[in-house]
């Protein structure tokens, strides 16, 4: 996302593991797999997990910017 200069990769990697435990509590019930904190290590839920921290970041970084790079 590009937001290493301006947040430092601490708050990247906390914003992206908020952003998959929230996937794993929204969407995974919405889609009918099971979440890596259920011992569920498979690619449905990574990919869930993924999406979800991508766009919890991206979600950040635009509010922190005020518009997409």
């Amino acid at each position: 996302m590009k937001t290493n200069g301006q947040q430092g990769i601490v708050l990247n990697v906390v914003v992206g593991i908020v952003g998959a435990m929230l996937a794993g509590w929204f969407i995974t019930p919405l889609v009918g797999i099971g979440t890596i904190n259920q011992n569920n290590f498979s690619l449905p839920a990574l990919l869930v997990s993924f999406i979800g921290a991508a766009v919890l970041l991206g979600a950040v970084s635009l509010l922190r910017r005020g518009s997409a790079r």
